[in-house]
């Protein structure tokens, strides 16, 4: 009975509603973390080649890292609206509206690892032989791993409490249940939606720290990553 009361009562905390709200909290959770992953994801494939553009002079650094700022300056709603016409209600609608997004710290980042590789790195790399592409893929981006996985790890963070506006279109995750239950003033599914939200971010950044650690072992010999405060 006191679960049943707890619902009753309209609780925050209330465990009944988990036990028998868990499906549609697993299918919100699911729909999040897809959502966010694919977004991060295409995000990264365009920032890069975006990055590669900017650091080619001044003139196209101003307009490429311009643009991307821009687009973080449209409000969701009118981004989506945007976007509406093309991609219809769907969840390619939120998933592009979050790529956009993501670029402001994607491009950043990647441009700050790319710029910070030592022009006489690349200099040794040349006199051995390496050609554009082999420098790039070999040496360039390698080094400049540390600035570019900060930059996935605050996109990603970012993406994730973003990812709650596309339940203006059905397609928010999470947001899905926390929208309608601030509405109807649903206590306890407002807070363990929102809780699901942050603990998919705390879990995501760890994960995403372990994998820099990881390809970047020799930023440990420092202390800190090297790269990291720049993207920020």
């Amino acid at each position: 009975m006191s679960g049943q009361n707890c619902l009753v009562a309209n609780d925050w905390i209330c465990w009944d509603y988990v036990t028998s709200r868990s499906q549609e909290l697993t299918d919100a959770t699911v729909e999040h973390v897809w959502i966010t992953g694919a977004s991060v994801l295409i995000g990264l494939v365009v920032a890069v080649p975006l990055a590669l553009l900017a650091r080619r002079g001044r003139r196209w650094s101003a307009s490429v890292l311009t643009f991307t700022t821009l687009l973080y300056t449209v409000p969701s709603l009118a981004m989506f609206s945007l976007l509406l016409p093309v991609f219809g209600l769907s969840a390619a609608l939120v998933v592009t509206g979050l790529v956009l997004y993501s670029l402001t710290i994607l491009v950043r980042n990647a441009l700050a690892g790319l710029e910070a590789v030592p022009e006489e790195v690349r200099e040794a790399a040349r006199g051995m032989g390496y050609g554009p592409g082999r420098l790039l893929w070999q040496v360039e981006l390698p080094l400049a791993l540390p600035a570019l996985l900060a930059g996935v790890r605050i996109a990603t963070v970012s993406t994730i409490a973003l990812t709650t506006v596309g339940s203006i279109v059905g397609k928010g995750g999470l947001g899905n249940l926390i929208a309608p239950a601030v509405n109807s003033s649903f206590k306890a599914q407002v807070l363990t939606a929102s809780v699901l939200c942050v603990l998919l971010a705390l879990v995501a950044d760890l994960l995403l720290l372990g994998l820099q650690r990881l390809l970047t072992p020799w930023t440990r010999a420092g202390g800190r990553p090297s790269g990291r405060g720049k993207g920020a």
